[in-house]
């Protein structure tokens, strides 16, 4: 492998994606645009025309703020790598940081200052979404204050939880051998199980107040719901979802004991306690086809197979060179490496975007038929339509744009399986 064809490699990468993600994202400006106006035959009469035009232009609004974030972050990627500017962040910070620190805190202190640029080129985008689009749209509740406060709390935690993680993969890159990427990936792997754990009970009180669930009835519900299913929690929490945002959510969160279901208060004022029950019953489809544990399986394959391409990528000097970054030569390399790869990896995985989409599509049906097995059906039809026209989810979405991109079926779909499917 020559640092030409590295080049060549990454560039053609870079372009196929940029140009199918541009053409994509058209074809789902225009697909939505068009129908506009007239609320699908499907959805007469339970979904208005009012919130059938304002999720198209949600949609369309979005698109084309995805469109510039993409064109700018072609510009950065291209910025970072062939333009030289991982190469000229390394040469500020080896002579600063590479005796005072040793070479592990030289690899560590590299990392942290990419992830800070990196996050400041994020902020513009993110606070436009919220303070312009999201406003616009009557979605987003956040202060100003509130906003620079998650920053704060994101950075704090990020750097407690991201920079430990990153110091034990680098010092195993160093010291662990050829096959430090199986040592990294059983690291890894045991690391993010315990974030399982550990986040439902100390990472997210720090950003969102849980409440336990005063609604008795409700209580009495889903905790029967959940013995029905032969499922087990540690509490039924309402998170104040509505100080950041008006769309409406619930989830599960934990594995073993930190197990527990979380309302947003914004779902618990828009739906019924019958709807409510069964989309939790959907939630609990997926633990009963086992889908989360097929998630972090999947994950798990992944990122052991991205582990060890790259370990075969830092040991060869083209991989260096073709993206744009000299070895060092007084120093270890273990973290360009690292940072090259998360740069450019992204190309090549955007091409499995389908495949990923289609099996997550696969086990929402699934969650769906589920809880019309344990709920009732019509329940669930009438709480998705809430939600789609409460979350401004488009009814008419591009085909093919859905089959690249969607995690959940289309409304339209989703209602239409349900229809067939035998109801509790």
């Amino acid at each position: 492998m020559s640092a030409p064809t590295v080049t060549m490699v990454f560039l053609a990468l870079l372009v196929g994606s940029g140009v199918l993600q541009t053409w994509l994202a058209r074809r789902q400006i225009r697909y939505v645009g068009a129908r506009r106006e007239a609320v699908p035959a499907d959805f007469a009469g339970q979904v208005s025309s009012d919130g059938h035009a304002k999720a198209a232009d949600y949609t369309c609004t979005n698109e084309r703020f995805g469109l510039i974030k993409l064109a700018v972050g072609t510009l950065v990627l291209l910025g970072w790598t062939l333009l030289g500017g991982l190469e000229a962040l390394n040469a500020w910070i080896l002579p600063r940081t590479l005796e005072p620190l040793g070479a592990l805190g030289y690899q560590v202190a590299l990392v942290f200052a990419f992830s800070l640029i990196g996050g400041a080129l994020d902020l513009p985008f993110d606070w436009y979404n919220n303070f312009r689009i999201e406003q616009r749209f009557g979605f987003n509740r956040m202060s100003i204050g509130l906003w620079l406060g998650d920053l704060v709390k994101n950075l704090i935690v990020s750097t407690l939880i991201g920079l430990p993680m990153i110091a034990v993969v680098l010092w195993l890159m160093g010291v662990a051998g050829s096959l430090w990427w199986l040592w990294a990936w059983i690291f890894w792997m045991g690391f993010n199980l315990l974030l399982l754990v550990l986040y439902p009970m100390f990472i997210a009180p720090m950003f969102n107040k849980f409440e336990p669930l005063q609604d008795e009835d409700l209580s009495k519900r889903v905790s029967s719901l959940m013995q029905r299913c032969g499922f087990s929690a540690q509490g039924l929490f309402v998170m104040d979802g509505s100080k950041r945002s008006a769309q409406s959510n619930a989830y599960f969160t934990g594995i073993g004991r930190s197990k527990r279901v979380v309302f947003y208060d914004t779902l618990l004022a828009r739906l019924t306690h019958g709807e409510l029950e069964a989309v939790l019953a959907h939630e609990l489809g997926h633990f009963h086809h086992k889908h989360i544990v097929k998630l972090i399986a999947q994950m798990f394959i992944v990122s052991l197979l991205a582990l060890a391409a790259l370990g075969w990528l830092a040991q060869q000097e083209a991989f260096f060179v073709g993206l744009g970054v000299q070895p060092n030569a007084t120093a270890p390399n273990d973290a360009l490496a690292l940072l090259l790869f998360s740069l450019s990896a992204p190309l090549a995985g955007f091409f499995l975007a389908p495949l990923m989409s289609l099996a997550s599509r696969r086990h929402e049906f699934e969650a769906d038929a589920y809880a019309c097995d344990k709920a009732n059906g019509a329940e669930l039809r009438s709480a998705l339509l809430k939600l789609t026209e409460d979350n401004a989810s488009t009814l008419t979405p591009e085909p093919l744009y859905v089959r690249f991109y969607y995690s959940h079926p289309p409304m339209a779909e989703r209602l239409a399986a349900l229809r067939l499917t035998p109801m509790h």
